[in-house]
Parts: structure tokens; C-alpha cells; sequence
């Protein structure tokens, strides 16, 4: 078998079924979309649902992919296996209702075995079958596979609940008896069985089954092939690696770490963990990243940040001290470049993400030892020399630090952890991450009356708002095709309709259905795409309506014209806000409604007013310069050369829709849009916010609603001026100026008189020294509004000299505030005053640090007070 590429091994896949009549898909995005069953694309098969389960009919039922995947759920696995990882690609070919077990099990062999394609040793390839799927089992006998390579399993049955299912196929690779790590008499030394020698390079699903709600199986009206190769695993054979880190995937990415580590790969068993971490974590955030999730504390940004923190963590393991992550984001774009060229063009904003991200990490990781170091003076003091399973958690949690770590610094304490109430923890936040997701199945079940209904449609909606004469070809009511529908809600598709279906955020037409005489039968309430791409009306039937009879289609008029408004509204906004922020934020979802309109974006930052100010104005003056928008129907390969930008949710066929605004925005698009620019007469954004990390949201309005919004607002500063006693609205500005300036004077009157009573104090307590050992104290609880005062008072303190150690403790609203001050002198002896308050800053059920010199503490029990500054007595005293 000759050596090959990741590469060539991709494409010579590709290239093979491609051969074989099956259309290309292209890697889809990692986030999935409109499919809350899924928090990442995990398999090839992910982006394939919506044609399994029959609610999409694909143009071409043959169809492979090479899909970038990720899955999280076990990532302590990762690094020290030979083949775990969190971002993995699946090389596929699927049938929609075509070929079946025939052709997918002769088209594997000679993909495998032949010459001109993988060349294999049929002797070292193994294959496991259902023990009842005999047909499969003979069919790779017809191949020629020796009948002792053909092995039965009863796990051979894919299954994932309610929705299609099937026997499946699992071809294994005879990596050779080196690799061989069992006894001979072990029950998993076997093709399929848990060990390192048979490695399983291909599975293939029959899926012929519906799993009914039920529980039975019932045959599929269309059966479908579903395959997954692993790429890293078949790359790892074709290199014979021993592992798929010693591949062309990651030795890059582990060479690069060598350099900024200084360490080297292969010296150290548990070295190479922290080696094969960092690389495989460092492709699934530069991928996810690129793909447009952000870190974040929910989601899947909580998981690009955990997988950012562990890589980080094993870095510091290497002696890395520094952010060095951002810096294998390029070495990753070079390694994928032949088919993700786009991980190369985006380099700059992820590398940028994910050093932020680095950095905010190893300042929470500050604050994270300190904590540890106040929970483990807290179980010291109270003689458990225990942390809380719940404590642990929250370090882990909130500032990253990994359970591992914390158990190293509390050893050196000799205090332990309580691991399982950690763990405990750790499945409660499993349970309610599971629990936030949709709790739909995975992949829904083929509805044949759908799937099959083939009729004509046409929309004609871009230019006719009504239509005369459209004929009723199908009526579908409580899930059946009827002749005719008479009250209720149904389903219809006509031969010709004017009604736009929802699709790319711009919501579906409503309008009325009429007969001959004008009359009105029904009531358009929405219109989605059936599988085959028809226009499905859902309507409210108010009179009796029949099949094949004519109807008169009407579009609600004002409706629509608004909502044409506002999509031609999202389109300058969208390149409005690529000219003022930067190329690199993409369009993250959108609804485009009559009243209004909602534009969410990645954006890694805050967006300034000053910059809100400038994307309103930019789309104002193109409305004001009157641009034609034009629209032409073209292939997709066109579009591109056109400059085209493609949407975040749209699904691209072979013929597209691009829509010009003159020469500032070029769009696919299969919307509806105004001709000129000048129909939206004005664009006001009523509000931007965050909607997740490195997600922006903005609200705006157009045309009617943007002037009765601007109404509104100037109602309000004309009520605000009144109460003002401002004599004209532009008075306003200065009216509230001075207001403010009076507010300054007297919190400045107040703050003097805060500061004389904390002097007076002062004076008092300052004449109340006691000794502690041979060490001078000041101890006292006061009356204060808050920490300024006690440190103003401080100062006082160290300029007078009063004595070698001050501590002062202060009620402020609901919390307890302590600080602690220690003189020069003292400080060279070895009392610092960070130490004391960590030791006393826990009866206040608070945490605190600072220098030496000075250091101050919060916390929410002001009760506690009194038992913190009677404890610097035994803390001085030891």
C-alpha cells in the first residue's frame, strides 16, 4: 500500500463516489443550523437529517462529503488514547432512496482493495455484519472477502431511537500482531472488539427501518446509505503512525509546540499527553471559531473556552507561560489549507479571539490560586483540612482551574478535596446543559405523503402580488390527501402562487384565497417549503374548497411592502456594518418582520455608539442616493465571480439569486427586495445589544415605524425638557449639565463630611493601642460609608505612626468591609498584611488580598466583624 496524504487520501474519497454519479457536498458549517437537537455538527450524517428524514428532497440523491465534526462529550479521553479527539473529520457517501446494500458494499471493496484507488491487503481487512442482515453478509462474500474475515456481532444495529434505523456494517484494518496489546485468550482480541490491533475504518448504516414511537420497526418508504470513514484514523494506517498524532494532521501543530516549549515530543509519557492535547484542542477552536462561535460560559462557547483553558493548562505543563495558542492557529490553516483554504484567510481574527481569550484566562487563573489559597487556610483553620466537593467545583467552573491542579497546591497543605461531591456537581451542570437543549429527537421520521408528493408549483411572487386562476392541485388535512377541505385548517399547493415561504429570516406572505365570484374561501396564515421546494400554504378554510378547482391568489399587500422594506434594510446594514467594524463579522441569523427588523452578527467586542452612529448614517445615505436594486438568477460558480457574500443560513442549489444595491451590496439571496432604494425612506436602529459572547444584536425599523419611533423619542425629550424648565428642546443638553454639576458639588459637601467624621474617629480609636507579643495593634470597628474612608484613615495611621500592625472593620449597607495595614518595619520582620486578612477575612464569609504593606477584604456577613478582629489575636500570636 503506497503512502499518502491526508490530502490525497480526502480527495482520492471524494473523487471515487464522485465517479460513481454522487455529488460533492461541501464541509458545512460546525454550527448547526435550524436544528436544536444539536450543539455541533458531530457526523457526517448531521448535515445529511434534513434528506433522511425526508424534509428535504435533495436534487441529487447521491451524494458524499469529507464533514468536519466535533464532539465533546468525553474530551478527558483526549491525549491519552491513540485515536480520541474533539474536532475530527467523516469521509461519507450517502444514498437518499437510491442504491442500497448492493453497490454500497461492492463500491467499499473497491475503494479499499482496488489498484487505483486505496490498494488495501484484502487480508488485512476484516468485516462485521448483523447477525440477521444475511443479505449484507452474502453480498460481501460475492466480493470476495474471506469467509473467516467475516465476523457476526450483535451490536451491529444502528439505532437512535424514534426515526430511521438500520443494520450497519463495520470494516476493520489488521494493524499486525505488533500492535497487538491483549493476551491471546482475551474476549476482546478480535475484529471489533476494544483493543489496538483491529482498527475500525468504516462503518456503513443500512438504514431501511423506521423506529416507530411504538417501539417496533417498520420497513422505510425509501431506504437510505449512511457511511463514516474516520479521516485521522484511515491517514494513520496509510503512515503507518501508531497513533493518528504521529500523522501529517497534527505533527505540525506538536513541532510548532516543541519550539515555543522547548520540550520534546516522544521523551515522556505523560508529556505526550499534554503534546497531543494542545494539538488536537488547538484545530477544534481554530475550526470552531472559524465557523463563528465565540467563548463564552454557555453553549458551545463554554466549550471553546474550556477546550481553550485545558490546552492552556497542559501548556503551563510544558513550561509555557505565556499565551502560545493563537500562535498554532496558522500552523492548523496550513495543514487544512487544500480543503478549509478559508482557516488561512481568517488566521488573523481567530489567532485574535483566541489570544484574548488566553490572556483573560491567566488573569482568572490569578484569582483562581488566590481563592484556592483562602479555601485552604478556611478548612485549616477549622480543623477539616477538607475543600468542598462544591468549592472545588466553583473554581473549576468559574475560573477554570482544573480539579487535577487544585489537588497539587492543596497536597502541598496536606489538605484533600472532596472528589465526589466534585463529581456531583460536574453531572448536575451535564444534566442542565442536557436538559437546555430541545428534547426532539435527533433525526425526525420520513413522512412518505410528503416525501412523495411530486406536484408543479411555481412562485411568482418577485413580481406578481396576485394571481387569477391558480389551480388546487393537492389539499392535505389531519395528515391525508383529500378531494376537498370544508372547515378547519389545511395544506395546500397550488400550480402557481404569489405567496412568498419563509426561508433566510424573512417570514412567510398572508393574504386571501377567493373563488370565481370574488368570495373569500380562505385565509393565508403562513407558507413554509415542502421536501420537493413547493410553496405549503397553511390556511384557515372558511368556505369549501376542491381540488383542481381555480382560486384567486391575493397577497396581503401592505404586509408584504413593509417586509420588502425592511430585507432590502438588512442587506445595506449587513455591508454597513462590514465597512465600519471589519470584513470579518458575518451574519449570525435574522428575522425580518412588517414592523420591524433583527440582525444578529459576530463581533468579537463592544460596538461604540460613535460606531452605531456611522452604520445608521451609511445606510441612510445610501436609502437617500436612490440605488436600483437589481436582481439576476445565475449558477452558483457566476455568483461567486460575481463577489456575491453568502448568508449565514442559506442553502445554496446549483442556480442562485444574487442581489445587487448598486455596487455597495452583492448578496445571495432568495428573498423579495424594492426596486430602489428610496422606497424605505428612513433606517433607524432602535436598539444593539449582546445576545451571547461575540454575538451583537440590533433592532431597527424603517419607513412608517422608524417615523412614528422617532416620534415618540422627540415626545419624550420634549416631556423631559418641560420638567427641565428648558425653553427650547436644544436647551436640554445644558439643563442637564448643570444638574449634574450640582449633583458633584454636594456629594464633594458629602464626601467632606465623611472624611471629618472618619477623622474624628480616627482620633479616637488611634489612642487605643494594645500589644500583642511584642507587636503593636490597633483594632477597631467604625462608622464609615465605605472602603475610602477606611483607607484615607489608614493613611492617617501610617503618616503618624501609631503602631506596628492597623486593623479596621467597617458595616457598609449589607456587607462587612475589613482592611489591614502593617508597618515597614513589621513587613521585614515577616507580618504581611495579605496573610492576615486571608486568615481573618473568612468571618466575614468573604476573601480578600492586597501587598504586604496594605491589603482589604469584602465580604456578606457584617456580623462577623467582631469575631475577624478578635481573631488577629491568635493570628499574631502564631
Amino acid at each position: 500500500m503506497e503512502r499518502k496524504t491526508s490530502s490525497e487520501i480526502r480527495r482520492m474519497y471524494l473523487d471515487f463516489f464522485k465517479s460513481k454519479g454522487h455529488v460533492v457536498e461541501p464541509s458545512a458549517s460546525l454550527i448547526p443550523q435550524d436544528d436544536p437537537t444539536l450543539l455541533w455538527i458531530n457526523s457526517g450524517v448531521a448535515t445529511m437529517k434534513k434528506y433522511f428524514d425526508g424534509s428535504v428532497v435533495p436534487d441529487v440523491p447521491r451524494l458524499t462529503s469529507s464533514q468536519k465534526s466535533i464532539r465533546t462529550n468525553d474530551i478527558e479521553n483526549v491525549g491519552h488514547t491513540a485515536r480520541h479527539h474533539t474536532l475530527f473529520e467523516m469521509l461519507g457517501n450517502f444514498s437518499v432512496g437510491d442504491y442500497f446494500k448492493q453497490e454500497a458494499i461492492t463500491w467499499a471493496w473497491e475503494l479499499l482493495t482496488s489498484k487505483d484507488w486505496f490498494g488495501m491487503d484484502p487480508d488485512r481487512l476484516f468485516i462485521t455484519v448483523y447477525p440477521k442482515d444475511q443479505e449484507a453478509k452474502n453480498i460481501w462474500l460475492e466480493t470476495g472477502v474471506d469467509p473467516t474475515h467475516i465476523i457476526e456481532v450483535e451490536d451491529n444495529f444502528w439505532d437512535i431511537g424514534e426515526g430511521p434505523s438500520g443494520p450497519d456494517s463495520e470494516i476493520f484494518y489488521d494493524r499486525g500482531e505488533s500492535f497487538n496489546n491483549l493476551k491471546e485468550d482475551d474476549p476482546e482480541n478480535y475484529p471489533g472488539g476494544e483493543n489496538e490491533r483491529w482498527l475500525e475504518i468504516w462503518n456503513i448504516v443500512f438504514s431501511q427501518f423506521n423506529h416507530e414511537p411504538d417501539g417496533s420497526y417498520q420497513p422505510l418508504p425509501h431506504k437510505n446509505i449512511d457511511t463514516g470513514m474516520g479521516l485521522e484514523r484511515v491517514v494513520s494506517v496509510f503512515q503507518d503512525a501508531p497513533t493518528n498524532f504521529e500523522t501529517d494532521l497534527f505533527l505540525p501543530i506538536i513541532h510548532k509546540t516543541e519550539q515555543l516549549s522547548g520540550k520534546k515530543y516522544g521523551d515522556s509519557k505523560e508529556q505526550d499527553v499534554s503534546f497531543k492535547v494542545i494539538a488536537d484542542h488547538a484545530r477544534a477552536i481554530t475550526f470552531a471559531i472559524g465557523d463563528g462561535a465565540i467563548p463564552s460560559n454557555e453553549g458551545r462557547g463554554y466549550v471553546i473556552r474550556r477546550l481553550i483553558r485545558r490546552a492552556v493548562m497542559h501548556g503551563k505543563k510544558l513550561g509555557i507561560d505565556e499565551a502560545f495558542l493563537f500562535k498554532l492557529v496558522p500552523v492548523v490553516g496550513d495543514i487544512m489549507k487544500d480543503y478549509y483554504p478559508e482557516v488561512l484567510g481568517e488566521k488573523e481574527y481567530i489567532s485574535k479571539v483566541v489570544k484574548s481569550e488566553e490572556d483573560r484566562f491567566n488573569e482568572t487563573l490569578t484569582d483562581g490560586i488566590q481563592l484556592l489559597n483562602n479555601l485552604i487556610e478556611k478548612a485549616k483553620a477549622d480543623s477539616s483540612n477538607q475543600i468542598s466537593g462544591k468549592d472545588a467545583f466553583k473554581l473549576f467552573d468559574t475560573y477554570g482551574f482544573p480539579l487535577e491542579l487544585a489537588k497539587e497546591y492543596a497536597d502541598d497543605e496536606n489538605v484533600n478535596i472532596n472528589e465526589e461531591e466534585f463529581e456531583n456537581e460536574m453531572q448536575q451542570q451535564k444534566n442542565r446543559a442536557r436538559s437546555a437543549r430541545s428534547t426532539s429527537v435527533s433525526m425526525g421520521v420520513q413522512s412518505e405523503l410528503l416525501t412523495d408528493l411530486k406536484t408543479e408549483s411555481k412562485y411568482v411572487g418577485y413580481t406578481d402580488l396576485n394571481v387569477d386562476g391558480a389551480v388546487l392541485k393537492d389539499i392535505i388535512q389531519n395528515d391525508q390527501l383529500v378531494d376537498k377541505v370544508e372547515t378547519g385548517s389545511a395544506q395546500v399547493i397550488f400550480d402557481v402562487t404569489p405567496f412568498y415561504a419563509e426561508m433566510g429570516g424573512q417570514v412567510a406572505d398572508v393574504g386571501e384565497i377567493k373563488n370565481s365570484d370574488g368570495e373569500v374561501v380562505a385565509e393565508v396564515e403562513d407558507v413554509q417549503h415542502a421536501p420537493n421546494g413547493q410553496n405549503l400554504h397553511t390556511i384557515k378554510v372558511l368556505q369549501t374548497m376542491s381540488k383542481e378547482e381555480s382560486y384567486n391568489l391575493e397577497v396581503n399587500r401592505v404586509f408584504h411592502l413593509k417586509v420588502e422594506k425592511n430585507h432590502t434594510a438588512t442587506h445595506l446594514l449587513d455591508q454597513s456594518l462590514r465597512n465600519v467594524l471589519g470584513d470579518h463579522t458575518q451574519q449570525a441569523g435574522s428575522l425580518v418582520e412588517p414592523g420591524y427588523l433583527r440582525f444578529d452578527f459576530t463581533h468579537f467586542g463592544q460596538v461604540t455608539n460613535e460606531d452605531l452612529a456611522k452604520v445608521e448614517k451609511m445606510v441612510n445615505d445610501k436609502i437617500y442616493e436612490e440605488i436600483q436594486v437589481s436582481t439576476v438568477e445565475t449558477d452558483l460558480e457566476s455568483a461567486k465571480k460575481m463577489g456575491a457574500i453568502a448568508l449565514f443560513s442559506e442553502k445554496y442549489g446549483k442556480r442562485v439569486r444574487v442581489v445587487s444595491i448598486g455596487d455597495f451590496s452583492i448578496e445571495f439571496c432568495g428573498g423579495t427586495h424594492v426596486k430602489n432604494t428610496n422606497e424605505i425612506g428612513l433606517f433607524k436602529i432602535v436598539s444593539e445589544s449582546g445576545v451571547g459572547a461575540g454575538v451583537r444584536r440590533i433592532e431597527a425599523v424603517t419607513s412608517q415605524a422608524a417615523f412614528e419611533f422617532l416620534t415618540s423619542e422627540e415626545n419624550t425629550l420634549k416631556e423631559t425638557a418641560g420638567l427641565l424648565r428648558a425653553p427650547q428642546l436644544k436647551d436640554v443638553p445644558s439643563k442637564v449639565e448643570q444638574l449634574q454639576n450640582s449633583v458633584k458639588d454636594l456629594s464633594q459637601q458629602v464626601q467632606k463630611l465623611e472624611n471629618k467624621v472618619a477623622s474624628e474617629q480616627a482620633a479616637d480609636i488611634f489612642n487605643n493601642v494594645e500589644t500583642i507579643g511584642n507587636i503593636k495593634v490597633i483594632a477597631a470597628e467604625v462608622q464609615v460609608s465605605g472602603m475610602e474612608q477606611l483607607r484615607q484613615m489608614a493613611d492617617d495611621w501610617k503618616n503618624k505612626q501609631l503602631s506596628d500592625v492597623l486593623v479596621l472593620g467597617a458595616q457598609v449597607g449589607e456587607k462587612a468591609n475589613l482592611l489591614v495595614s502593617v508597618s515597614e518595619q513589621q513587613v521585614k520582620n515577616g507580618i504581611k498584611a495579605g496573610d492576615i486578612i486571608k486568615q481573618i477575612a473568612p468571618k466575614i464569609n468573604g476573601g480578600g488580598g492586597g501587598r504586604p504593606n496594605m491589603a482589604q477584604a469584602g465580604g456578606s456577613n457584617p456580623a462577623g466583624i467582631p469575631n475577624a478582629l478578635k481573631m488577629l489575636q491568635e493570628v499574631l500570636a502564631n
